[in-house]
């Protein structure tokens, strides 16, 4: 019976489809669904009780229905690369990891090496202020960099980071 009304219907039913579908395979995916529906449904569609393709037609019609209900809900992929490429990206992850990797290795550093990096590096001292502030001479904070950031270049490379 399937067979039989594919036969019969499958034709019209798939020319009805692609006015209403702009892509083929998505059309011939609403085909599939109303053939799998009717085959389903075959008391519904019982030839003596009237003709078929009524039947068949009113299924691709709400299926269709239902797709492009489906299509405002999903956002528009777009496919221009220099839109995409305009477009900004919330995505914080690889920040978040690169933050997580620089405190994993600042944590091998001792408390003396760490003070010298933080007055360097993060708040931007110059060797005689950082010397000053820590208390320090400035021979003293130049050697504890410079060995703070071969722990730190070593840290990283064990941690597979790459330049």
């Amino acid at each position: 019976m399937l067979t039989e009304l594919y036969l019969r219907h499958g034709t019209a039913l798939m020319t009805f489809v692609l006015r209403l579908v702009d892509d083929r395979g998505r059309a011939e995916d609403v085909v599939q669904e109303t053939m799998l529906r009717g085959w389903r449904n075959l008391d519904r569609i019982d030839p003596s009780r009237g003709e078929p393709r009524a039947y068949l037609f009113a299924v691709a019609r709400n299926l269709v229905i239902d797709l492009w209900r489906a299509d405002e809900r999903r956002p528009r992929l777009i496919g221009d690369d220099d839109t995409v490429a305009a477009q900004s990206v919330g995505d914080r992850a690889d920040a978040l990891v690169d933050a997580y990797v620089v405190e994993q290795a600042l944590d091998r550093l001792s408390p003396e090496h760490r003070a010298v990096v933080d007055e360097l590096y993060y708040r931007g001292a110059t060797v005689t202020e950082a010397a000053s502030t820590l208390g320090l001479r400035p021979g003293t904070v130049k050697s504890r960099s410079y060995y703070a950031i071969r722990i730190l270049r070593t840290a990283f490379e064990e941690m597979g980071v790459e330049r």
